[in-house]
């Protein structure tokens, strides 16, 4: 079976041994001009069990074959084709070898395939104008017909930049040609609502609510502000009781463990004595205590995987929630916003509570994370009140408590 495109052709090869594979052929030229017949192999049956889905993977390989071509501006070159090379490329290294994480695979590819391939693919990437993104983007719906969320149309807009400088990197675009560059393609990321954030007496009427093992989850999440992908791929050996401390040494998403985020994730946090007691004695119930174990490590999975954690947002935290009453709209990042807002509101130092972070910067900690509690907000209204017209402050003291 073969389908001839361009310089190229693809083709089932059947092997004596294991499942038969894809393999895509090309002619190419040698410096003394003598043509050569090379080979790929794209995968095996099992991988892509069709032509159609093999084709679509043979799709960056063949970019890549057609490079130098590519680089004139005759050629047309959709951004189907410029979409699948960076999957291809870009999206396919290992996180070790300095790759993108697997979330960020995971959405990137979503994006991709999603909303950008759908619209734009046919279309020859010199073609692409800005205003025409813009407008696409501020009509985007969701999959139930509502307008898709600020942030996340922020999200594709950079992406489709980012896409665009992989044409640039690739010559296959003039310098300064992105269409998409964020001066050019206007879209807020405002925010449709405020984070919420629970008070301590919220945290502890929830706690309250939680059976033992997920009660010290979320008391170590409420504690330390650890994101969920951290905070599910803690071992035991990364818990140091003598030097009360937990080392963030990887994230899991997906079921797929990765690095942490970014430098400033892996910094060592502290642990309260009260906290390490509680891990302690999980550690000392749990069927899984060994150093490699995952701290929660999922009965179901037999300790190979932790939990899910939207699973049990969705049949624990939230279900234990309403129990306590608390009618907030609550996340798993909820916890991290907590953390963060009321080390501010306790009054500790900006640089103690961006190292509690783990934020590269102080900003991050301050406008996106922080809030100030009501409460907080009268009181310093009071007192600047008090220093304008200090004449209040004497006829308060005269009528008494």
């Amino acid at each position: 079976m073969r389908l001839r495109y361009q310089r190229g052709y693809l083709r089932l090869g059947q092997r004596k041994k294991g499942p038969d594979r894809w393999e895509f052929l090309w002619w190419d030229s040698e410096p003394s001009g003598v043509r050569v017949r090379r080979k790929a192999v794209i995968g095996t049956v099992l991988q892509y069990p069709n032509l159609e889905n093999a084709w679509q993977a043979s799709n960056g390989l063949r970019v890549s074959i057609n490079e130098t071509r590519n680089r004139q501006r005759e050629q047309t070159l959709t951004v189907a084709d410029l979409v699948d090379h960076y999957l291809a490329t870009e999206l396919a290294s290992d996180q070790a070898d300095g790759g993108k994480s697997h979330a960020t695979k995971t959405v990137y590819s979503d994006f991709l395939t999603r909303w950008v391939r759908p619209t734009w693919g046919n279309l020859n990437i010199r073609d692409v104008r800005t205003i025409a993104v813009e407008n696409w983007l501020r009509k985007l719906p969701r999959a139930n017909g509502n307008p898709l969320a600020p942030s996340t149309k922020a999200k594709i807009r950079s992406l489709m930049s980012v896409l665009f400088n992989h044409a640039i990197r690739h010559e296959w675009m003039e310098q300064g040609r992105n269409p998409i560059l964020l001066v050019l393609v206007r879209q807020s990321a405002k925010r449709q609502r405020i984070p919420e954030w629970l008070e301590p007496e919220e945290l502890s009427a929830l706690l309250s609510q939680l059976d033992r093992c997920f009660r010290v989850m979320v008391f170590l999440d409420a504690v330390t502000g650890l994101r969920r992908s951290e905070l599910l791929a803690l071992k035991w050996g990364d818990i140091e009781f003598e030097s009360q401390q937990i080392k963030v040494q990887r994230s899991i998403y997906g079921n797929v463990v990765g690095n942490c985020k970014t430098e400033a994730s892996k910094k060592p946090v502290p642990m309260d004595p009260i906290l390490a007691a509680e891990l302690l004695a999980w550690k000392q119930d749990s069927t899984y205590s060994q150093c490699d174990d995952w701290v929660f490590a999922s009965p179901r999975a037999k300790g190979k995987q932790p939990y899910w954690p939207a699973s049990i947002l969705s049949s624990v935290i939230r279900p234990a929630l309403a129990r306590s009453g608390i009618q907030k709209r609550v996340g798993w990042h909820t916890f991290r916003h907590s953390f963060s807002t009321i080390l501010i509101a306790n009054g500790e130092n900006v640089k103690v509570v961006q190292e509690l972070m783990r934020h590269s910067n102080c900003r991050c900690t301050l406008e996106i994370y922080s809030q100030a509690r009501i409460q907080a907000k009268r009181d310093a209204q009071h007192r600047v009140i008090q220093m304008i017209v200090p004449w209040r402050k004497g006829a308060a003291e005269a009528q008494g408590p």
